[in-house]
């Protein structure tokens, strides 16, 4: 599987981004999953839940199922968070998985930006950045600067980084 980052700091368009992202490869023909990374502890279940409730009962691996879904829960008892590759190697095999943050893993990235933000830009000093996807231009970087919401062109790059530009849409 092909995988390839969105990344940026807080507030700059990463998950509006990566929706469009993935409508337009879909719209291609091709398959595709995603990757989110948090850096807060979250649940997907809530309190009165059963599921919730399995989980806080001690159940390694809570699997929850409908007609329409399926998600399966482990709970991590050790302070080792697991590796994004670990991740992905569990993943049903697609033709591109999006990674959402983990601004420091190896993989291709491109980083939102937008001019509100008064954080400098991570590609001055991250090299698996490729590109930035901004709301105003950047004169001073060597990247390719795309329009933030140019979703094609984005896409686009992102295809022919990972080789799938050359895919039959």
């Amino acid at each position: 599987m092909k995988i390839f980052g969105i990344t940026g700091n807080k507030n700059t368009g990463k998950t509006h981004l990566i929706e469009r992202v993935i409508a337009e490869i879909i719209s291609r023909g091709l398959s595709v999953s995603t990757v989110k990374h948090a850096h807060h502890d979250t649940d997907i279940d809530s309190p009165g839940r059963d599921s919730y409730r399995h989980r806080t009962a001690g159940a390694k691996q809570v699997a929850l199922s409908t007609k329409n879904r399926l998600a399966i829960m482990t709970e991590i008892y050790n302070s080792i968070e697991i590796s994004l590759q670990d991740i992905i190697n569990a993943m049903d095999p697609v033709d591109i998985v999006l990674i959402e943050g983990y601004k420091n893993s190896g993989h291709p990235k491109i980083e939102t930006y937008r001019s509100i933000s008064k954080q400098p830009l991570l590609a001055m000093t991250n090299n698996t950045i490729k590109a930035v996807g901004s709301d105003i231009p950047l004169n001073d970087i060597k990247l390719q600067v795309f329009d933030l919401n140019n979703t094609v062109e984005i896409t686009n790059f992102i295809l022919k980084k990972v080789g799938l530009d050359r895919h039959r849409y």
